[in-house]
């Protein structure tokens, strides 16, 4: 990607799909480094909550190195909204059916939960904009974890750590 923005001279854009659940469902200190793996204490909201507060850290330290890097690349993370899909396909059918059926007044659908994600990978009014939280087309503000330099980096290096074939 950095040689084709390079070569081509355009800006290229990553786009990374996060939540509004990093605000309810993450740990109050962000990541637990120490209790990744460990099935004795794992929850899976807090997982959840965890890994879209990873998404929006790792968005905005892929930013913040592309800038350093001085390559026209962006690197942005955003919340798709609450989308309706057949999540629930594979439990009851009465559950599902229940779902279905309210889910259509209050949920979004699929073509309006894909506007945020096609907005700020496309649009021209994103030209530039990086290392940001999107939500309904619209700059947005995470918890203030998701813009904590220091553990983006921390993350990065335990990602690296743990990815690294040596």
């Amino acid at each position: 990607m950095k040689n084709t923005a390079r070569e081509s001279q355009n800006e290229g854009r990553i786009v990374i799909v996060s939540s509004e659940g990093h605000r309810w469902f993450g740990h109050p200190e962000g990541v637990h480094f120490d209790k990744i793996n460990d099935k004795s204490s794992f929850s899976t909201m807090y997982a959840y909550g965890q890994s879209k507060l990873a998404n929006i850290l790792h968005a905005n330290e892929l930013a913040k190195r592309f800038k350093e890097e001085g390559v026209e690349i962006t690197a942005n993370s955003l919340h798709p909204g609450v989308i309706a899909t057949n999540v629930l396909h594979n439990h009851s059918w009465i559950l599902n059916g229940l779902f279905t059926k309210v889910a259509k007044y209050f949920l979004q659908s699929i073509p309006q939960g894909a506007a945020t994600t096609c907005y700020v990978a496309l649009h021209p009014q994103v030209k530039g904009v990086s290392g940001e939280y999107f939500s309904d087309s619209n700059l947005s503000k995470p918890i203030a974890l998701a813009k904590d330099e220091e553990l983006a980096k921390k993350l990065w290096d335990f990602s690296l750590s743990l990815t690294d074939p040596k």
